[in-house]
C-alpha cells in the first residue's frame, strides 16, 4: 500500500504582519476622534429671519395730527351800545340770511351823541368802500375760475388721449376746485360787506334818545348757515363790538395740519393727502390747498421748541362720507410728498450704517455675506435700492452682532 502524505500545519502570522495591522486600527481611531473635536469645535449655524427682495410701489409722506375748521366762519358783533336782550339760540341752530339773531334795546342814555354819529357817517362811508373791494375780489375770483374751468375743461380729453399725466389731471381738477371755493368765499364776502353797510346805515339812523315804546335795533344774521358758538348769550348792557355770537357752515370744512418746518419744504399744493382715525370706517381723500408762509413755535411733549407751518387741506371725498365731522375734530393726515411705482425694497429693519453707507447682510448657500447698498427714499418701513443687491436676494433683517462676513446662518 502507499504511504499517505503527512497533513500541512497552517503558516504561523508573522508579528510583522500583527504589527501592521494594529498601526492602521490606531490611525483610524485617532482620525474619527480628531474629526469629532473638530466637528464640535465648528459654530452652529446663527438663526436669522430672511426676506426676499422684491419689487413694489413706495410712498413717502408726512404723518401729522390735523384739525378740521370751517371754512367760512363770521364773528356777529353789536353795532352800537346798549342793552342786550337774551339771545336764545344754541350751537346747532340753523339760520338764514336776514334772520335776526339778537336785539339791541336802547340804553336809559342817549345812543347817540354828535361824536357817536360822526364816527357812524365814518363807519358807513368804510362799509361802501369795503363793498367795492369785495366786489373786485368776486370778480378776480370770478375770472381765476373760469380760467381754471377752461384749462380743466381742455386737459380731459387730453387725458383720455394720454398726453398727459393722470397727476396733472387731477392736480388741474384740485386747482378748479381751489378756484370756485375761493369765489364762493369772496361772494360770501360781498354779503357781509352788505351787511355791514345796512347796519351801518340803521345805526346811523337810530334814535339818540330813549322812551316807552322805543323799538329794538334787531341784528340780523349776514349768511345762510348755522350757530357754531353763542359769545354773548345773558341779556344786559353791551359796547360797540362786542362778539355776540360764531356762525358759519359746517358742511364746508377744512383741515389744518400742522408740521415741522423740514417737512414743509416738500410739500406742494395740490398733493394728496389721506384721512385717517377721524371716527369713520373708511380714509378719506384730500388734497392740500396751501401751505401757509409763516411758520411759529410749539414746545413738544417733551419739551423741545419747534417750528412749525400750518398746511391747509380740502377735503375731496363727498361730504355724505363724512357728514359726522364737525368744527375742531381730531384727525389723523398722511401727506404724500413722493411716490415710486416698481421700486427695487429693502425693508427698513434690514439696513445698519458700515462707514459712511449703508449696507444689508444676504444669506448665500447658508453664510452671510455683507453687500454696501445705493439707496433712494425711504419712508420708515420701506427703502429704496439703486444698487447693491439684486431682486430676489435674502436679507438679514435686523442683524445682531453674531452675524458677520462669511458667518453661518439659517432660516428660523
Amino acid at each position: 500500500m502507499a504511504e499517505s502524505m503527512p497533513a500541512s500545519k497552517p503558516h504561523a502570522r508573522s508579528p510583522a504582519r500583527k504589527k501592521t495591522i494594529r498601526r492602521v486600527v490606531i490611525a483610524l481611531v485617532s482620525l474619527v476622534l480628531v474629526g469629532l473635536v473638530g466637528f464640535s469645535l465648528v459654530p452652529e449655524p446663527a438663526p436669522v429671519d430672511l426676506v426676499r427682495v422684491g419689487r413694489g410701489d413706495l410712498r413717502v409722506a408726512v404723518e401729522e395730527d390735523g384739525t378740521t375748521r370751517v371754512k367760512d366762519r363770521y364773528v356777529v358783533s353789536a353795532p352800537l351800545a346798549g342793552s342786550l336782550a337774551r339771545i336764545e339760540l344754541h350751537p346747532g341752530d340753523l339760520i338764514r340770511e336776514g334772520d335776526v339773531i339778537a336785539r339791541v334795546l336802547p340804553s336809559a342814555a342817549p345812543l347817540l351823541d354828535a361824536r357817536s354819529r360822526s364816527e357812524l357817517g365814518a363807519r358807513l362811508a368804510a362799509t361802501t368802500a369795503g363793498i367795492q373791494q369785495a366786489e373786485s375780489a368776486v370778480a378776480r375770483a370770478h375770472t381765476a375760475a373760469s380760467l381754471a374751468q377752461r384749462e380743466l375743461e381742455r386737459s380731459r380729453p387730453l387725458a383720455a388721449q394720454g398726453s398727459i399725466s393722470p397727476q396733472q389731471l387731477e392736480r388741474l381738477e384740485a386747482d378748479a376746485g381751489a378756484r370756485h371755493d375761493e369765489l364762493t368765499s369772496a361772494e360770501f364776502g360781498v354779503r357781509i360787506a352788505r351787511h355791514e353797510q345796512t347796519m351801518a346805515r340803521a345805526a346811523t339812523g337810530a334814535p339818540s334818545a330813549v322812551g316807552e315804546g322805543s323799538a329794538p335795533f334787531e341784528v340780523r344774521s349776514p349768511i345762510t348757515g348755522r350757530v357754531l358758538r353763542v359769545l354773548h348769550a345773558s341779556d344786559g348792557p353791551v359796547a360797540p363790538g362786542t362778539a355776540l355770537l360764531e356762525i358759519g357752515d359746517p358742511s364746508a370744512l377744512e383741515i389744518v395740519v400742522d408740521v415741522l418746518t423740514s417737512d414743509a419744504v416738500r410739500i406742494r399744493p395740490g398733493a394728496r393727502v389721506e384721512i385717517d382715525r377721524w371716527g369713520g370706517d373708511s380714509t378719506l381723500d384730500a388734497r392740500v390747498r396751501l401751505v401757509e408762509p409763516s411758520a411759529f413755535t410749539r414746545v413738544s411733549a417733551l419739551g423741545v421748541e419747534e417750528q412749525r407751518v400750518n398746511v391747509v387741506v380740502d377735503l375731496v371725498t363727498p361730504a355724505s362720507r363724512w357728514a359726522s365731522l364737525g368744527d375742531g375734530y381730531r384727525v389723523e393726515a398722511a401727506i404724500v410728498v413722493d411716490e415710486v411705482r416698481g421700486a427695487l425694497l429693502v425693508p427698513e429693519l434690514a439696513l445698519f450704517r458700515t462707514g459712511e453707507s449703508s449696507a444689508v447682510y444676504t444669506s448665500e448657500g447658508g453664510v452671510a455675506r455683507l453687500r454696501r447698498l445705493r439707496i433712494g427714499r425711504r419712508n420708515g418701513i420701506d427703502v429704496e435700492v439703486l444698487g447693491g443687491v439684486r431682486e430676489g436676494a435674502r436679507v438679514i433683517l435686523h442683524p445682531g452682532e453674531q452675524i458677520t462676513d462669511g458667518a453661518r446662518v439659517e432660516a428660523r
